[in-house]
């Protein structure tokens, strides 16, 4: 039954997908090609393609100060729509408060063409440095069976190369953890899990104390001069 449930369902990317971590650095040979030689080599019959990961974190800044001026730039066209007698203006300074007093929506365009050429420089800079490429790696097989036995196996003697796991969706991925290195990910995890060790280990101090204050007995052996006041 749970066969033709599985086999009933309809398919997706992240099915037939896996995310592989830690792509060992081999010297002349880039992330791309070792992940396409290591699973032609390893999955030739299940496995499919690959898509490598880029470390775009200041694309994605860019992206995200684009969208910004763009939702400034709809704003004021807005308010001209409705007020088309004033066309809005600004000043240039900082936050607004003072430099030159220029048009709001010209002023926005510019802005919004500058940045888009620095936008494509920078995408055109990361897909031609090699040192862009991060060892991670989606990898597509071409059944569901290839992929849960990639991404339920170990593929490497040692046990830190080569980590496969399930692909999330893409929605469900915070891109810029992917630029975290595998081992500085485990020493943080390490902190966290002590960090929370030692909040829990020593809250558990003071609730103690505040604990034994709220029986009338417990307070009465603390603070002795309040017996007047707890006897009445």
């Amino acid at each position: 039954m749970r066969l033709r449930f599985l086999a009933s369902k309809r398919r997706r990317a992240e099915q037939f997908t896996v995310v592989v971590r830690n792509v060992p650095h081999v010297s002349g040979r880039s992330a791309v090609d070792s992940v396409e030689q290591f699973f032609q080599t390893n999955h030739p019959n299940t496995y499919l393609c690959q898509q490598a990961v880029y470390n775009a974190n200041t694309f994605a800044k860019l992206v995200r100060k684009r969208d910004r001026l763009q939702n400034w730039l709809d704003y004021n066209q807005l308010k001209f729509e409705r007020h088309p007698d004033k066309r809005p203006t600004q000043n240039k300074g900082f936050l607004g408060l003072w430099g030159e007093r220029v048009d709001s929506i010209e002023y926005f365009k510019q802005q919004m063409k500058h940045l888009e050429k620095n936008m494509a420089l920078e995408r055109q800079k990361i897909l031609k440095d090699s040192k862009s490429i991060l060892p991670v790696s989606f990898v597509s097989f071409n059944s569901r069976w290839g992929a849960a036995v990639c991404a339920q196996t170990q593929q490497s003697k040692n046990p830190t190369l080569w980590l496969t796991n399930w692909a999330p969706e893409p929605r469900d991925i915070y891109w810029r953890n992917l630029a975290i290195p595998f081992m500085s990910l485990t020493v943080r995890k390490l902190i966290i899990s002590v960090s929370v060790f030692a909040l829990v280990f020593f809250y558990m101090i003071p609730i103690a104390f505040v604990q034994s204050l709220a029986n009338l007995e417990g307070l009465e052996k603390v603070a002795p001069f309040l017996r007047p006041v707890i006897e009445l």
